[in-house]
């Protein structure tokens, strides 16, 4: 099975021909190939949607036309769910039910979209009171243009979805291109997406990898925005290519996420909830709570709970019965969190269990679940995100102590705090330096809440009515009521030596 780039509202192979391998990470076999796009079908993806825009047959519909086809493509999604999932769990390795909830709520947003453009257009045009009953000001929203949307492989296709259907709900035309890591969902939803009826060079999908297909998009000349979801170093590299001929960007990068645990709380939910918060999808999440601090009193016990519950986790392929923990997305991912393990063991922090590969699995990028305790505070495994099933834990005495270590670092994408006294936790999450709180849970996401970080986390929002505004831009429209008189250049009868509060705009 070799797949092909959307272009233009037709499935085509590469200029050049070039594929890559799609890699199932429990086997380590390859099982189809991926269009490898290039420069040149970057150029043709692009002025396919440049056209598109400026014709108007997208841009100018009436939002609820828009809307139509939106839930078509949701229903179509909605129809394909268990065999997209499938795919995703074989391309990406996260358990099967993982997999289900990620491609429902990839159809939810196409509906939650559809329905919040209609809303946005029902409303109409904003009036604003300058004052001046001589002046009529409104605020007209208009969609952004063409939209380079770059994606992550953590989660494929609704990642991809948290871009593509705000921006072809506000209008604009968009030029998809996922991870080279996992692309076979996306493919998927650009078939779903043709038979919706999305009129031709609305959408175009370019698969390969980031510096042929990636790079090449972010720098088009004829792109109006680019929307990236990915490291903090790729997210420079896009941000300085929109600073170039200074394009509207949005980032979505990395996290080191805190969970304050205060001794107040219920024991095993929150075991439960930190458990959650790191090992869901491997830990191949952004916001993965992944430094955990718990009151000093409450310490010892907790930490012997989690990795005993830890231990429990049932690892192996995605689509086996009862697998919580699937293996890493790629043997480049599994070796870099190995890296990090391996210098662990010189950074003073106490390994609690897991480390490394699981008994019983010799084949596949598996780790097993990974927990340090009394991690210094400079050490790299509490400093920079590891992107796997690997959390610190390390102990607090007061708030504030708290406070300080969970803001104390470059990200600012997620926290979270748990305890019985709410007043508490709302106090804490003030204070947390973060885009992202939950409070007596971890990881819980909705489309209709905005997403986005503080700090190097990120620019911008997604999701919500944030993540349909980012793909709209504000005008200013003013107009004077033609019957009254204005009188700065002309005479109209005052005299040529009139002074400037004589007829001027301040009169």
């Amino acid at each position: 099975m070799t797949t092909e780039l959307y272009i233009d509202g037709a499935f085509v192979a590469p200029r050049k021909g070039a594929t890559l391998a799609a890699i199932d990470p429990a086997t380590e076999q390859e099982f189809a190939r991926i269009a490898a796009g290039q420069d040149e079908d970057v150029d043709r993806a692009v002025r396919a949607a440049r056209t598109a825009f400026d014709s108007g047959k997208w841009s100018d519909l009436a939002a609820s036309d828009r809307a139509s086809v939106l839930r078509q493509v949701a229903a179509g999604i909605r129809a394909q769910l268990k065999e997209i999932a499938a795919l995703e769990t074989r391309d990406n390795g996260k358990p099967l039910p993982e997999s289900e909830w990620d491609i429902a709520d990839a159809a939810f947003c196409f509906d939650y979209y559809a329905d919040l453009a209609e809303e946005v257009a029902a409303k109409g045009v904003d009036q604003v009171d300058v004052g001046d009953p001589r002046f009529d000001s409104r605020i007209w929203r208009e969609p952004v243009g063409v939209v380079a949307a770059i994606t992550p492989w953590n989660f494929p296709m609704l990642m991809a979805v948290w871009k593509v259907a705000p921006a072809l709900a506000a209008g604009c035309s968009v030029v998809l291109k996922p991870s080279e890591l996992c692309s076979m969902s996306c493919v998927e939803l650009a078939k779903i997406i043709h038979e919706a009826g999305v009129p031709a060079g609305v959408f175009n999908l370019i698969t390969g990898f980031g510096p042929e297909a990636g790079a090449p998009l972010s720098e088009h000349p004829l792109v109006d925005k680019i929307a990236f979801t990915g490291s903090i170093p790729t997210g420079r590299k896009v941000m300085h290519a929109a600073s170039l001929s200074i394009r509207n960007v949005s980032l979505e990068l990395g996290g080191k996420s805190p969970f304050i645990v205060f001794a107040d709380c219920d024991i095993d939910k929150a075991v439960e909830w930190i458990l959650f918060g790191i090992f869901w999808n491997k830990g191949e999440v952004c916001s993965a709570t992944s430094r955990v601090l718990i009151e000093k009193s409450l310490y010892p016990r907790m930490v012997e709970r989690v990795a005993e519950e830890a231990r429990k986790i049932t690892i192996g392929a995605g689509d086996r019965e009862g697998v919580k923990l699937g293996p890493i997305v790629s043997k480049s991912q599994y070796d870099k969190v190995l890296g990090f393990l391996d210098r662990a063991r010189s950074s003073g922090a106490r390994l609690v269990t897991g480390g490394g590969r699981p008994d019983g699995l010799p084949t596949g990028y598996f780790i097993a679940p990974t927990i340090y305790a009394d991690v210094p505070l400079e050490a790299e495994i509490w400093q920079q995100e590891i992107f796997g099933p690997v959390v610190c834990i390390n102990p607090f005495e007061t708030d504030e102590e708290a406070i300080r270590i969970a803001n104390d670092g470059p990200y600012g994408l997620a926290g979270a705090v748990m305890s019985d006294d709410l007043a508490r936790c709302d106090r804490v999450a003030a204070k947390l330096r973060a885009g992202i709180i939950w409070i007596n849970c971890s990881q819980p996401t909705f489309a209709q809440a905005p997403w986005g970080g503080y700090k190097s986390s990120g620019v911008g929002r997604e999701l919500g009515e944030a993540g349909f505004h980012a793909y709209l831009e504000t005008k200013q429209v003013t107009r004077f009521d033609h019957r009254e008189e204005w009188g700065w250049y002309l005479d109209k009868g005052r005299g040529n030596d009139s002074d400037a509060s004589g007829g001027g705009y301040l009169d």
